[in-house]
């Protein structure tokens, strides 16, 4: 012990230089320093770190551990402090990693094909009353079709401002409930496919019921929804996805003990998950402002067809891989 506390000791004159270093550097960021200076500043952390280490193992002096902690702590900050916030590398992340890894992911296109799948039928089948008779009093209800007949009905189409902000709150909670309970029962795989396809049917039942020529607040209802409704049935089907790749995770392991599979699927599932958190937030907002407003039905439309061709872009012109992306995926694969 006393062995050590001598060569602890003795290793004082490098702590003395990375304390000089640190105070030449505290007013100025690292990126202009020469390359030698950094290295040296690099390596006497790294030492200092290790004596910390050490001094704490073997519980050498309070003076002398506290001493470190504090110089240890002030080379982090030094060092750490002087990233920048690296805008090329996160829109790269936004703009070309996530929306490729989205269109080629398996789980997506699985879920995107049931739920957009199973809502246009739903509202096919329950628009043709004549056809299929009795279908959207089956899934909805009778008690839940009078609801929704009331309710836009009243729309109150011009309402104040700080209503409309109040409601993009609700929106958001409301609707990133579902989105949230189809991911949550994604990972158990079949109740969560259950849940995406139950969401879709009754919400494409909804769209139909209420598209008939004469039911009650169908105008209304088609004038509220046809604004946010892109931005919000892609946020569900996506949160559905990433919610289905964990479980992917836990039922082919592809080798991985069953730990690392799941959290290899979790971060592949962040990504789309992030997504469809912005695609709530964008649907709250558009569904609490834009959409109660007093604003002619053209331009509700036209952000209609705007925020889906903006979701095309990214989702397909964005994310369809470039030549060398498949190499690299081929290579992988390899």
């Amino acid at each position: 012990m006393a062995q050590l506390a001598e060569t602890l000791e003795q290793r004082r004159s490098e702590w003395q230089r990375l304390e000089y270093l640190l105070a030449t550097f505290s007013n100025a960021r690292l990126a202009g320093r020469s390359g030698n200076s950094l290295a040296e500043l690099s390596s006497l952390y790294r030492s200092a770190c290790a004596d910390l280490a050490m001094a704490e193992q073997y519980r050498l002096s309070p003076e002398a551990v506290n001493y470190l902690h504090a110089l240890v702590g002030q080379a982090h900050n030094t060092i750490y402090r002087s990233r920048r916030f690296q805008y090329q590398q996160w829109w790269d992340i936004a703009f070309r990693l996530a929306p490729q890894q989205i269109f080629r992911d398996r789980c997506v296109q699985v879920c995107a094909l049931l739920f957009f799948g199973l809502f246009s039928l739903s509202t096919y089948l329950a628009y043709n009353e004549v056809a299929f008779p009795g279908f959207a009093e089956q899934v909805l209800g009778t008690d839940q079709m009078v609801a929704m007949e009331e309710n836009f009905s009243e729309v109150d189409f011009g309402r104040d401002l700080d209503v409309n902000l109040a409601m993009v709150a609700f929106y958001i909670q409301h609707n990133t409930g579902i989105g949230l309970q189809c991911f949550a029962m994604g990972p158990l795989v079949i109740p969560g496919l259950y849940a995406t396809a139950y969401n879709a049917t009754v919400l494409g039942a909804s769209f139909g019921y209420m598209a008939r020529g004469g039911t009650e607040g169908g105008d209304a209802f088609l004038e509220f929804v046809t604004a946010h409704g892109a931005f919000e049935l892609t946020a569900i089907a996506l949160a559905a996805a990433a919610g289905l790749r964990i479980g992917m995770g836990w039922l082919f392991t592809q080798g991985h003990s069953r730990v690392a599979s799941l959290q290899l699927r979790a971060r592949e599932a962040v990504p789309v998950m992030a997504v469809s958190g912005v695609l709530f937030f964008l649907a709250a907002l558009t569904e609490g402002i834009l959409s109660p407003s007093s604003v002619p039905y053209f331009f509700k439309a036209l952000w209609g067809v705007a925020s889906s061709a903006m979701l095309m872009f990214y989702f397909v012109v964005l994310g369809y891989p470039s030549d060398a992306a498949q190499e690299k995926g081929a290579l992988s694969a390899a």
